[in-house]
């Protein structure tokens, strides 16, 4: 065998045993009449000594070659160290060799393989098989697979069922951009990536599966960022028989039980709040709720007097911001032109100082008094020593912009804690949004989305007007999970994809196979999808996706290291009945 035993488990208790080990040399230090290495693999680190006096002279040249990541094979047998290292759970013993097998060599690493290492992003993804045996890499992809773990033992023992859906479906024009596949033996047709199950869980509750989860691969050909990659995994679930309640009190139970186990805390009940809400008071519908700096509405206390920049506003809205008063004009003016980069877009800032002695001092003294002040600060809750700032304009556009603010402040305060987990339910978002450019409604979520029964009778007359039965799970500032109750009779169904401008014959060409099965006895049903690359960032106290998936792409797309996505051969092309001549 190529080895009795890994790199992280040796201790003093092995003292005298006869041990293999298998693994990559991490360092080699050679001070000529003795040389240490220290082998690694996926459990830790061992280290191997060679000294003149003990070991055969065959040995002493061999271990003498062997450089970075070679990989190699050691037995010998387990000695007290005589310099010990607290750092490594093997850092009391060493293997005295008497076996020496170099498995295979190994060119000089682009990068240091170390926890710090000296490779930059590009690098990394571009050897990636090589960044995945430094630590963290390793540690997040172990820490990954025992979430999934948590996961999967949770809902079986809720009785969920894990089925797989196709991964080659048909292209639908809600959403974002489908990948598509040429079809070889159906010329001039394609196939479509999933960007979700979500037709195909639909049609397994209507088969009777009642309770189904999958950890599935989703597809979006859209534009990239730093939380989002082409291709991600969801944890989809699905549940029949069931109203709203039925699923925030299943999914509330399978998050916190996952939080729990992972920090050793738990986050105990969630708290609800409506998307109005949401939008009111904290600019945007995934709040970080870890801190405060909720806003406060001043059209009522800043308007009808001399400052005409808040009178033409249609909102005035500020937040507290604790013990900022020491922030001096120099920080106080680089925050103004913070707000006024063009990814923010404000016009401009104004700040109020809640001074110790219960005194105001503004930068619009000559228009408010002192009453005034203090009306903006008990509405935005400010205290002695807090700073109040405040934006005015359109409200959607002063909303995100007092947002991006907030989130802003709250990350030079210190006050995003990774290690602090605070989610919420956000509900009751609206069913439709109203498109200007194409002059039609949009599904705020997707097609499938039942309104909120109550909501139900105003689909023919206030469309705008109607909730949606949906809810989105927020952690820390970010939507890790989504879903709704859904539709499952075909009248609702098509009144909504009349709604969304559908045509009854687009409507049966796209999902005339999901309306047939409607009337088939489909049961009421509803469910959710979580971001599990999302999830596991978050857990791990990263706001960034791509450490935590094995081979991830960049941010244009592009998967470096394989040089993907690429260029075909023309046989293949012609196979596919493709002209590439329009690209060119």
């Amino acid at each position: 065998m190529y080895r009795t035993h890994h790199c992280g488990e040796l201790n003093t208790k092995h003292i005298g045993t006869a041990v293999t080990l298998s693994g990559w040399v991490q360092k080699n230090r050679d001070k000529g009449s003795v040389i240490w290495i220290d082998l690694r693999d996926r459990y830790g680190i061992t280290q191997l000594i060679f000294d003149e006096a003990r070991t055969s002279e065959t040995l002493m040249p061999l271990a003498k070659t062997l450089g970075r990541e070679f990989v190699i094979q050691a037995t010998g047998t387990v000695i007290e160290r005589s310099s010990k290292n607290p750092n490594i759970s093997t850092g009391d013993i060493e293997i005295l060799v008497t076996d020496l097998k170099c498995l295979n060599q190994s060119k000089t690493p682009p990068f240091t393989i170390e926890d710090d290492t000296d490779g930059g992003d590009t690098l990394r993804m571009q050897y990636r098989y090589l960044d995945i045996r430094r630590n963290p890499i390793k540690n997040n992809l172990i820490f990954r697979h025992r979430i999934a773990q948590l996961v999967r033992n949770y809902l079986s023992e809720q009785h969920f069922i894990e089925v797989e859906t196709p991964v080659l479906i048909k292209s639908t024009p809600e959403g974002a951009r489908d990948f598509v596949v040429p079809s070889r033996m159906n010329p001039g047709q394609f196939y479509a990536l999933p960007q979700s199950p979500q037709t195909f869980k639909q049609l397994l509750m209507v088969g009777g599966m009642d309770r189904y989860f999958q950890i599935v691969k989703c597809f979006r050909d859209e534009d990239l960022r730093a939380d989002r990659q082409p291709e991600f995994t969801q944890i989809d679930c699905e549940m029949a028989f069931v109203e709203q309640e039925d699923i925030l009190e299943t999914f509330e139970g399978l998050t916190r039980h996952v939080i729990a186990t992972v920090t050793g805390n738990d986050p105990g009940v969630f708290p609800r709040m409506t998307y109005d809400d949401a939008m009111k008071r904290f600019g945007n519908d995934k709040p970080d709720i870890r801190f405060g700096m909720a806003f406060g509405e001043l059209n009522a206390v800043t308007q009808q007097k001399d400052f005409q920049v808040f009178n033409q506003s249609e909102l005035v809205v500020g937040i507290a911001v604790p013990k900022a008063n020491e922030l001096t004009r120099k920080d106080i003016d680089q925050l103004t032109d913070w707000v006024k980069r063009p990814q923010i877009g404000a016009s401009g800032m104004v700040y109020v100082r809640c001074l110790e002695d219960g005194s105001f001092k503004s930068s619009v003294d000559k228009f408010y008094d002192q009453d005034d002040f203090k009306a903006w600060a008990k509405i935005t809750g400010a205290s002695a020593g807090d700073l109040i700032l405040v934006l005015s304009g359109d409200t959607q556009k002063v909303r995100p912009q007092m947002s991006a603010l907030r989130m802003e402040m709250a990350e030079r305060l210190g006050l995003r804690d990774p290690k602090v987990f605070a989610p919420l339910w956000v509900v009751d978002f609206p069913l439709l949004e109203w498109d200007e450019a194409s002059e039609r409604y949009h599904a705020m979520h997707h097609p499938f989305t039942a309104p909120k029964p109550e909501h139900m009778a105003l689909l023919h007359t206030n469309p705008s007007a109607v909730n949606a039965n949906a809810y989105d799970l927020v952690l820390n500032g970010n939507e890790i999970g989504g879903g709704s109750i859904r539709i499952h009779d075909k009248t609702t169904q098509s009144q909504m994809f009349d709604l969304l401008g559908f045509t009854p014959e687009e409507a049966k060409s796209q999902f005339g196979f999901l309306m047939n099965a409607f009337e088939f006895g489909a049961p009421p049903h509803g469910g959710i999808a979580f971001g599990l690359d999302r999830l596991v960032a978050i857990l791990g106290g990263q706001e960034t996706i791509r450490e935590f998936i094995a081979f991830p792409k960049n941010n244009t797309g592009r998967d470096i290291m394989i040089d993907a996505p690429s260029a075909i051969d023309q046989n293949q092309l012609n196979e596919l009945y493709l002209n590439l001549k329009t690209i060119e």
